[in-house]
């Protein structure tokens, strides 16, 4: 299967919040949010968070980018491949 194939969810561990002009991203352990390990994200980041669903596929949420914002379809896949790297490896997000 081709990485733009899967499909993500978010994980029951974190917690996305906007705050002012701010988007974050909190892992709860044990019940508390660890502040420690807080993620501050840019619009796109918080954009792509909000595609996670569990249902929609990398592909599509690549697509929706590229539509949104100005990037080319080639950076786009680049750079939110790299990304659901990124939260995958924190766990912040699951394959389905």
């Amino acid at each position: 299967m081709s990485f733009l194939d899967k499909v993500y969810k978010k994980s029951d561990s974190i917690v996305f919040r906007k705050i002012a002009d701010e988007f974050i991203l909190v892992p709860i352990r044990q019940n508390v949010g660890d502040l420690e390990s807080i993620s501050t994200l840019n619009e796109v980041a918080a954009r792509i968070w909000e595609l996670i669903d569990g249902k929609m596929k990398v592909r599509e949420i690549k697509d929706k980018i590229v539509e949104e914002f100005e990037v080319t379809l080639q950076q786009a896949e680049k750079d939110l491949i790299e990304y659901l790297k990124q939260l995958e490896g924190i766990e912040a997000i699951i394959e389905e």
